[in-house]
């Protein structure tokens, strides 16, 4: 597929880009250059290749999930000045 001049100038109107008529034959080979490259693209047989999330081979690394630090919910909730059942009481703001 390639553009013509009309279909640039078109393209910008509808985009509302103003583009003089140097900028417009300079945009067309630029856009024709791309829908080349993305021919190409499209003529790779890809038959048995597999789609990826990414271009390479990852492993996350994870650590373990383990409780490192002591339970100190009590000394925190101390200064609050209402607590319930282990929760933070706050005055209803939303009626």
């Amino acid at each position: 597929m390639s553009l013509t001049l009309q279909d640039v100038k078109r393209i910008a109107m509808l985009a509302r880009i103003g583009l003089a008529d140097d900028e417009a034959a300079r945009m067309l080979g630029q856009l024709n250059a791309v829908f080349g490259l993305i021919e190409r693209l499209q003529a790779v047989d890809t038959t048995g290749v597999e789609p990826m999330t990414h271009p390479g081979d990852m492993a996350l690394r994870l650590r373990d999930d383990v409780v490192n630090e002591p339970e100190r919910r009590a000394d925190y909730q101390a200064a609050a000045p209402s607590v319930e059942r282990g929760l933070y009481l706050v005055p209803r703001v939303i009626e």
